[in-house]
């Protein structure tokens, strides 16, 4: 069993972009960056249980090129049976969450890494090996990783590819270091008591989660943009000297879906403000390929500047 998502102390930006990425497809994918045993595969988990009531696929290190791109049945081609067999792109397309899971996505191998960047910018997966040739179209899935920085950084290639970047970050409250002890610990010891108050309370939380978030993603398209929130999606893209347009359309996408979620029928520049961040931490300058300089205080003001309106 997995611990339920409401149960979950903090990771508030990781769970934001999940939720958002959730309501609002076109966002694209999430990453999240944290050193380990900060829980971000455990969040990834709660948050896709809850959603839709499985594990996501995953997309495990040191994955064969067949199992990832698919290939033969291996039992009935040694009978003489040539069936094909799904890999993991095309089970993460049609699974219910519609997500690839990569942990430690940072050391996938570079040609691995070649194919899901293909697949996730064409929807089209193409197959080519051991007698088998197949285009295989509307492989759609939004990829969702979680890598350790001190592990080494990402191909930039890769990294724009993510519309939403969340940093987790240890907890240093030793009060909040108490509620997550004593949480994990507690869940620990009920989780398969049928009578246990604590997780079901736990569930029910979580289904009311699950009913906002999916309330949110139907009334998403009747969400419109406030006057001049295009504007300062532009204002605050070049004020961070963004390079292309992705930027400012994900910053778009990603208020509209919080606004969705606020249950408020206008975006406003509060809304920009308040993903900025996830946005744009991971498309300002980069010193070494993939490394990430820390967003800090100058940063904030600066979006704080460009929305001087902006409120939250």
């Amino acid at each position: 069993m997995i611990l339920p998502y409401s149960l979950l102390v903090g990771h508030r930006e990781l769970r934001t972009a999940l939720e958002i990425a959730y309501v609002n497809e076109a966002v694209g994918g999430v990453l999240a960056t944290g050193q380990r045993g900060t829980a971000k595969t455990t969040t990834v988990r709660a948050f896709t249980m809850m959603t839709v009531g499985r594990l996501p696929v995953t997309l495990p290190i040191g994955a064969t090129d067949d199992r990832v791109l698919g290939g033969w049945q291996i039992k009935k081609l040694m009978r003489g049976a040539a069936e094909p067999e799904d890999g993991l792109l095309v089970e993460a397309a049609k699974s219910p969450a519609r997500m690839l899971y990569v942990d430690e996505i940072n050391l996938l191998d570079d040609y691995l890494v070649n194919i899901i960047l293909d697949v996730v910018s064409t929807g089209v997966l193409s197959v080519q090996r051991e007698g088998r040739a197949e285009e295989l179209h509307d492989v759609h899935f939004a990829l969702v990783g979680t890598m350790n920085p001190d592990e080494g950084g990402l191909r930039p290639q890769l990294l724009d590819r993510f519309g939403l970047v969340a940093d987790v970050l240890p907890e240093e409250d030793p009060e909040q270091r108490r509620r997550i002890v004593e949480t994990v610990l507690r869940f620990e010891a009920e989780r398969d008591d049928p009578g246990s108050e604590f997780m079901a309370e736990a569930r029910a939380r979580d289904a009311e989660k699950k009913a906002a978030l999916d309330a949110a993603r139907a009334r998403l398209s009747a969400v419109r943009y406030g006057t001049g929130v295009i504007d300062a999606c532009a204002r605050v893209a070049d004020a961070f000297e963004l390079v292309g347009h992705r930027g400012d359309l994900v910053l778009g996408r990603a208020a509209r879906a919080l606004a969705a979620i606020e249950g408020a029928p206008l975006v406003d520049a509060g809304h920009v403000a308040r993903v900025a961040k996830l946005v744009l931490v991971h498309r300002r300058g980069r010193g070494e390929s993939g490394t990430l300089p820390p967003w800090t205080a100058e940063d904030d003001a600066r979006v704080e500047r460009t929305l001087p309106n902006a409120e939250g």
